[in-house]
């Protein structure tokens, strides 16, 4: 029977057909050999077999009943070998090898049996051409649909990390905590790639400090979440601190910053120290990530699968690495903000009167929040200063501005008016000079190119005196919030005092106001962090202060944490609060002791014996020579040096005030007398003997003062008694 090419093909496919098994198991060996990297997954594997099977037993079946290459049906477990190897992460043209190796196998063979079955040369050489041009157009459909369908998953696998990394920068990062940045960093891993991340920082970190430069490294466990855990249960960072293994993966990655991928044999447990909640889950592929920034190692996150079949593949390294880096940022930048905040906080509390000292004026209690993490400590201050006469000065400002520059402007201004306070001025003048300091500092910042600019320096102010002989307080505002007190029958009002400009402003002048306080009353000074608020406006939180206010409390302090639970009820204030509370007394008039002098030097005598009565009168006996020593230095300069009226006053507090006062404006010096001068002594006789002295000058006059104690010194032996100014 005469044969055509197509039936030499088709007879030499039929004759290998028999033999079919065979060639699949060559087919089969020539892959194992030639492309190693399709049997690397056992699932791939197995896939990659029964492709080859399909594959010898299509491809022969065609040829023997002629059938055309674009009517054999790929087979849907092919598509899925190619979407596999994709997600595998195997390069396109491993997949196109293998179709080609698998061809000339075939091929081979096919070629082998011709010869066989007709000696005639030319039919097998058109036989040979017709079976290369139809081996070659079915390869060239099965590497088509191949390469479409691994194209495809290549696609959506990119789409899917672009997604990922899109999703991790917009989760990753939302705070300057740095627990919480390192959960986000494992809550992302988890629901998208791995089954379970830990996250290992250094100790140092957390307080701001510089990584270690070298080993053993000491480590703290930030955070942990395993797939398939609610990030709510999922289990709190460990408080121990720890190290790994020298030499262990994460180990080598703290050390070089360089990440590296690793398969674990079946059935192999993950290390204690990567492994903490999975129990008895079995880890089969991990990625060791380091955290760097800065080029700073700041730590190391491990990435492991045991439920997610397949491996990580370099793809998912670099995912890991990409999530890792920006997770890096967030929390190298969260460390130095903790770093930064923790140094302001020092500072400002630093700068914060520690516990306030002691006097009888009013009773009082005070509270300073720092804002919440992203606005950072501020400039808020309060203070209060003893002064002369029993008088206190209740003090409440306002920086504008965050971080240490506030705090550092806010310890000068609040060093400043301490100054200010000490020479006695009224609060309208303080402010005047207050004003002028801030102008000064103003012109001091730096503004050079390497030098950042902070902008100009604006502060607000509230000053009040109150003296608890009078009852009188006499207060003065810079651009502050107005205070509210709390009357003894527990009605709370607004004070109404004159507006005045913030600090900073220059050339507009301050008034004070005078109000009398009964005894019992409770003076409520605050910063404006205090009643503003985003979901609400001043008024509101007026009406909230007063309020919390209105309600008893069984002490100052308690009434303080009322106004703040009341007005903050979460915590953290989105500006930094100072809150100063002062309950009013009263010195009784047993404790005071007045007398009006005329101009007579015969005046100095009868004064001294009225001081020596009045301290008999108290029981202050002990402090009968030195008191008339000073009453009587006080008297004689008034005489000497002062204007009509004269007044001396006595206060019994918690020491002896000796208070003697003019119509003059001229104030007396300490100066170093000659040897046969005859005056020049007298004050320097007044600061032997008393505690503290000085001047304060009134609206009409001044006053000249000395405080007095038991441990007051003797009169140097030999020195004379004389007045001077």
């Amino acid at each position: 029977m005469d044969l055509t090419a197509d039936g030499l093909v088709s007879r030499g496919a039929r004759e290998l057909s028999r033999r079919a098994d065979q060639l699949i198991h060559d087919v089969e060996r020539s892959l194992r050999r030639d492309v190693p990297e399709v049997w690397e997954d056992p699932d791939i594997a197995r896939m990659t077999a029964e492709s080859v099977a399909e594959h010898v037993l299509a491809a022969l079946a065609g040829l023997e009943h002629g059938i055309e290459p674009s009517r054999i049906e790929t087979s849907p477990g092919d598509l899925e070998r190619a979407r596999r190897l994709a997600r595998h992460g195997t390069p396109v043209s491993v997949m196109l090898r293998a179709f080609r190796l698998a061809q000339g196998v075939i091929l081979d063979r096919l070629l082998q049996e011709m010869p066989r079955l007709t000696g005639d040369a030319e039919l097998i050489s058109a036989a040979a051409r017709k079976l290369i041009a139809t081996a070659t157009g079915y390869v060239d459909r099965m590497s088509e649909h191949g390469v479409t369908a691994y194209q495809e998953e290549r696609d959506h696998r990119l789409q899917g990390r672009l997604s990922i990394v899109n999703e991790a920068s917009m989760r990753i990062g939302t705070t300057l905590d740095i627990s919480r940045t390192t959960q986000e960093l494992a809550d992302v891993a988890t629901e998208r790639f791995a089954d379970l991340v830990t996250v290992d920082l250094f100790d140092a970190v957390l307080r701001g400090d510089d990584p270690p430069a070298e080993g053993p490294f000491v480590l703290r466990r930030f955070a942990q979440r395993s797939a398939g855990e609610d990030a709510a249960e999922s289990p709190p960072r460990s408080e121990r601190v720890h190290t790994f293994p020298a030499g262990s993966p994460p180990d080598r990655a703290l050390v070089t910053g360089r990440p590296s991928r690793h398969h674990l044999d079946a059935g192999a447990a993950a290390p204690p120290d990567v492994l903490r909640t999975a129990g008895a889950q079995r880890i089969h592929s991990t990625l060791v990530v380091p955290l760097r920034a800065r080029d700073r190692t700041l730590g190391v996150a491990h990435f492991l699968r045991h439920r997610t079949p397949g491996p990580f593949d370099d793809e998912d390294l670099l995912l890991a690495q990409e999530i890792a880096a920006r997770a890096a940022v967030a929390v190298d930048h969260a460390g130095r903000y903790t770093q930064a905040r923790a140094t302001a906080l020092t500072l400002q509390r630093s700068l914060l009167p520690r516990r306030t000292a002691p006097q009888s004026a009013v009773e009082v209690a005070a509270r300073y929040l720092p804002a919440g993490a992203r606005a950072g400590v501020g400039g808020d201050w309060y203070d209060v200063i003893p002064l002369s006469g029993a008088r206190v000065a209740l003090v409440v400002g306002d920086v504008v501005g965050h971080g240490i520059h506030a705090a550092a402007t806010m310890g000068r201004l609040r060093t400043a008016v301490r100054t200010l306070a000490d020479i006695d001025l009224p609060p309208d003048e303080l402010l005047t000079h207050l004003d002028d300091v801030v102008i000064r500092l103003s012109s001091e910042v730096p503004t050079g190119p390497d030098t950042a600019s902070v902008g100009d320096i604006g502060a607000t102010c509230l000053y009040a005196v109150y003296d608890p002989v009078t009852g009188c307080c006499t207060v003065a505002r810079a651009g502050h919030v107005l205070p509210s007190v709390v009357a003894p029958d527990g009605t709370v009002d607004l004070l109404d005092l004159p507006a005045g400009a913030p600090l900073g402003l220059g050339g507009l002048p301050f008034e004070a106001a005078e109000i009398e306080l009964p005894e019992g009353s409770l003076l409520v000074l605050y910063t404006d962090g205090l009643i503003s608020a985003r979901d609400r406006d001043v008024e509101a939180g007026l009406t909230l202060l007063h309020h919390a206010l209105g309600q008893s409390a069984p002490s100052l302090d308690a009434a303080c944490e009322t106004v703040l639970e009341t007005l903050l009820p979460a915590g953290r204030p989105r500006d930094d609060v100072a809150l100063l509370l002062a309950r009013t007394r009263i010195l009784g008039a047993g404790q005071v002791a007045t007398r009006d002098l005329d101009a007579d030097p015969a005046a100095v005598a009868r004064t001294r014996s009225w001081a020596s009565r009045q301290l008999t009168t108290w029981g202050l006996e002990e402090l009968t020579f030195t008191t008339e020593l000073v009453v009587s230095e006080l008297v004689t300069n008034a005489l000497r040096y002062g204007r009509p009226p004269i007044r001396v006053r006595l206060i019994h507090d918690r020491a002896l005030m000796c208070e003697v006062s003019d119509g003059g404006s001229t104030s007396p010096h300490l100066r170093r007398a000659r040897v046969f001068d005859e005056g020049g002594r007298g004050l320097l006789l007044v600061a032997q003997l008393a505690e503290r002295w000085g001047t304060r000058h009134g609206r009409a006059g001044k006053t000249v003062w000395a405080e007095l104690s038991e441990s007051a010194a003797l009169p140097v032996a030999g020195l004379p008694v004389a007045g001077s100014a």
